[in-house]
């Protein structure tokens, strides 16, 4: 989050931009190419590499400061800055409420625009910085009072972990490390020495025996408490205490068939996509340029349009997995560096932060957007798949909305190499299982 190492390394991919050997992948030491430029002036605001010069109540608008940017809380009477561990979600929410906006799906907000309020039944808002938001289901883990941190240990948000590779590896916690550990587990005798600090924030009595839950990585979940057979997460911002159900093979059919699948895959209620972007660079005028800390000249602009906050599409993970993506980028470019515009077909693997019930089964099944076939008609006549999009091709021949085709060669891409959409093979294996399933049962559902 200091650095946007990532951010970096995919942005200049996506711009065409080849790697070379010990680059310095840093929002600190851009240079002046059209992908560095981009991150110049629309990107680089929010990390925390970036100087604080003013503490801001307003959370949309604060920005960057360092271990600041979290821990600084209000300034009580003219006295030094108060800083807390408590770090509330307003903290996160100034970054984390843009690009893939888990801050606001997990609340229960999805970003809108003007022009779908018509095909939008819900109540809608707008946020302090003038972006419209449609009001969906919050997170389970919302709707029981859990903040960020409640999940989110210090290793996975500090860097400790910091995978060069992938952003997402450098999560520290998942959702069996609470719900299905089966991770060895510590004591205050076999306690990890870098975190020792952890021990006088334990909120209840604890004796030697006393078992302590840890994240896949060692991490203790010194706040969850093992009591008989029950597991009880102490909430780190109130002094309140809640059950934590654990899974069930009971609760999961088809377990052995499902292996691929990570629990999102099923439990996402909905993630934000935007599936038309298009961003162009002006020479002609000048722009705030976050790195120098100046307006210097050019200008990015950026116009994105079919906004949709629905069950999302499912792909592959460069390991195997099954979990939902979402349209990182499909757009065009414009920049006078460029013969023609770049244009772009990219889906990027979310964790949406909106778990709830899981989804039917005819959602992935029977659903061609879950395929990556983007909205239209899926039939089956005389055995054979057919599909019709809803919305019109692009110059890369798929329709606006689509990752990939029923006949598609290769699946489509994603923002990170060996990320793809499900292949003809997988797509049809998806449809048939479930086709034979229904035909069996006359047509009802299993």
């Amino acid at each position: 989050m200091h650095t946007g190492t990532h951010m970096v390394q995919i942005t200049r991919r996506v711009f065409g931009q080849e790697a070379t050997a010990g680059e310095n992948l840093t929002l600190q030491a851009l240079s002046q190419t059209p992908a560095d430029s981009l991150l110049r002036k629309l990107c680089a605001s929010c990390h925390l590499g970036q100087a604080k010069t003013q503490h801001r109540h307003d959370v949309s608008r604060d920005r960057g400061g360092g271990c600041l940017a979290c821990h600084l809380n209000n300034y009580p009477g003219g006295a030094h800055p108060a800083l807390s561990v408590q770090v509330e979600d307003g903290r996160c929410f100034g970054c984390h409420s843009r690009s893939s906006r888990i801050a606001l799906s997990y609340a229960g907000l999805a970003e809108a625009d003007e022009s779908s309020l018509e095909n939008t039944p819900t109540k809608v808002s707008r946020l302090a910085d003038g972006r419209l938001v449609e009001h969906r289901p919050a997170d389970v883990h919302h709707q029981v009072g859990m903040s960020c941190i409640d999940c989110h240990t210090g290793d996975g948000l500090m860097g400790t972990l910091a995978n060069t590779e992938r952003q997402d590896q450098s999560v520290d916690i998942s959702c069996s490390d609470c719900h299905d550990n089966q991770n060895p587990r510590v004591t205050l005798a076999n306690w990890p020495d870098r975190h020792r600090g952890m021990l006088d924030r334990i909120p209840f009595p604890v004796t030697a025996r006393q078992e302590f839950l840890t994240t896949g990585n060692g991490t203790p979940l010194w706040h969850i408490e093992i009591r008989n057979d029950e597991l009880l997460l102490h909430l780190k911002l109130a002094a309140d205490i809640r059950v934590i159900p654990a899974y069930t093979p009971h609760d999961h059919g088809l377990e052995d068939e499902h292996t691929r699948l990570n629990c999102n895959a099923c439990h996402a209620q909905w993630a934000p996509q935007c599936y038309a972007c298009h961003l162009s660079f002006s020479p002609d005028y000048s722009q705030w340029d976050h790195v120098e800390g100046k307006f210097t000249p050019g200008l990015w602009s950026q116009r994105q349009a079919g906004i949709h906050n629905g069950l999302p599409p499912l792909g592959v993970t460069a390991t195997g997995d099954i979990t939902p993506f979402v349209p990182g980028m499909i757009m065009s470019i414009d920049h006078p560096d460029f013969t023609v515009p770049l244009f772009r077909r990219l889906f990027g693997a979310l964790s949406p932060h909106t778990t709830g019930l899981a989804r039917a089964c005819e959602s992935c099944h029977r659903s061609p957007v879950a395929l990556g076939l983007g909205e239209g008609r899926l039939e089956n006549v005389a055995g054979q798949w057919s599909f019709r999009p809803a919305h019109q091709t692009l110059q890369d021949g798929l329709p606006a909305d689509a990752w990939t085709t029923l006949e598609a060669e290769h699946p489509g891409r994603g923002t990170y190499p060996n990320d793809r959409s499900f292949n003809v093979e997988e797509i049809g294996r998806i449809l048939n299982n479930w086709h034979q399933a229904v035909s069996s049962d006359n047509g009802e559902s299993k």
